[in-house]
């Protein structure tokens, strides 16, 4: 496999005015729609700023979550793979992906069910790629990915999510090929066998989503002390507003599928 973060393009979404309604596990108030125009532009900003080609489809009025390309797909420069997302709102996403994924990457394969993945249940190594079973990935969503992956060519293990974490990225993140960014509940994952795990500080959870982006990490800027271990071990950093889009469930990873 290729380094699992040198990627050069992108693939995302532009925030429809229903993304306020996003869907959350735990309620709680809905984001200011401008302001979440204003983490996604960053965010793509910052992406094209380190080297990548970003392209930036049209808003999805009837698709709230649409911005949160990465759920809906797993693209490599190889290929892709439509998932089924585990929410049924989602489900109508993966139709207005297909043709952009379709101009640009080939094979594309497709999950035909029962089963559901998630993408931010899907994280790519760099020998291997892990699928954590989580609300939104079932087992039988993970054996098919699996099974597709390896017609591309790819190793897969599949883990277990914690209880009370969303996706399995959402409580950690790939810092480098041999270290791994996790929340505690994580931090004994048997699939990081081999890996180095360093666990995110007290109170700063949310931070385990980073996004290497070739030789920089991105990460959170509400979260200092992960700010400080993370620079500690000379990695660099680009902390990004993440205020918004936390009110719905989601990070940094999110937010884009990469390649």
């Amino acid at each position: 496999m290729t380094s699992p973060y040198a990627f050069t393009h992108a693939l995302c979404r532009a925030p429809a005015r229903s993304a306020v309604k996003g869907i959350r596990a735990d309620g709680g108030p809905d984001p200011d729609f401008y302001g979440l125009v204003a983490e996604h532009e960053a965010y793509v900003a910052t992406l094209r700023d380190l080297g990548l080609a970003v392209d930036v489809l049209e808003p999805l009025g009837d698709f709230p979550d649409a911005l949160f390309t990465e759920d809906v797909a797993l693209t490599f420069a190889g290929g892709a793979i439509l998932l089924r997302p585990g929410a049924p709102s989602r489900a109508g996403e993966v139709a207005h992906i297909r043709d952009a994924l379709a101009s640009r990457l080939a094979p594309l394969l497709e999950m035909t069910g029962p089963g559901h993945a998630d993408g931010g249940d899907i994280l790519r190594l760099a020998d291997r790629i892990i699928i954590g079973l989580s609300a939104r990935t079932d087992r039988a969503g993970a054996e098919e990915l699996a099974y597709k992956l390896g017609t591309l060519g790819y190793r897969s293990d599949i883990a277990e999510t914690p209880p009370g974490v969303l996706h399995f990225k959402t409580g950690c993140g790939l810092i480098d090929e041999g270290t791994i960014l996790a929340v505690p509940a994580l931090a004994g994952c048997p699939q990081f066998d081999g890996l180095e795990v360093v666990t995110t500080p007290p109170g700063e959870e949310p931070a385990a989503n980073i996004l290497r982006i070739r030789d920089t990490v991105l990460v959170g800027d509400r979260w200092p002390a992960t700010h400080a271990l993370l620079a500690a071990r000379g990695i660099a950093l680009r902390p990004l507003p993440t205020d918004q889009i936390a009110h719905i469930d989601a990070g940094l990873s999110c937010m884009s599928l990469r390649w």
